[in-house]
């Protein structure tokens, strides 16, 4: 069983990837797409902190959030860039 509010603070903590966030079948849809975007914020978080020309294993982990969400049909609006990295959140 899911504990949705642990995963709500870290949802890395809680699942492997994000596609196990949209394919289980114990949480709503309105439940995967708080916990995608959290993920999301989180790794935007991490690809600010390694820029400074680290290995950057942040844009693939966004790639697949968003890759999910759009699978639970969460709305991304990728022609827009957010007024900062953490997606303006």
């Amino acid at each position: 069983m899911i504990d949705f509010e642990a995963a709500r603070i870290d949802p890395a903590s809680a699942f492997q990837a994000p596609e196990d966030i949209s394919n289980s079948s114990e949480l709503t849809r309105e439940q995967k797409i708080e916990l995608l975007s959290r993920w999301e914020y989180d790794a935007r978080e991490l690809e600010v902190a390694t820029e400074e020309g680290m290995q950057n294993e942040a844009e693939d982990l966004l790639k697949r959030i968003h890759e999910a969400l759009r699978s639970i049909g969460g709305k991304l609006d990728l022609e827009k860039e957010p007024p900062t990295k953490q997606g303006g959140l």
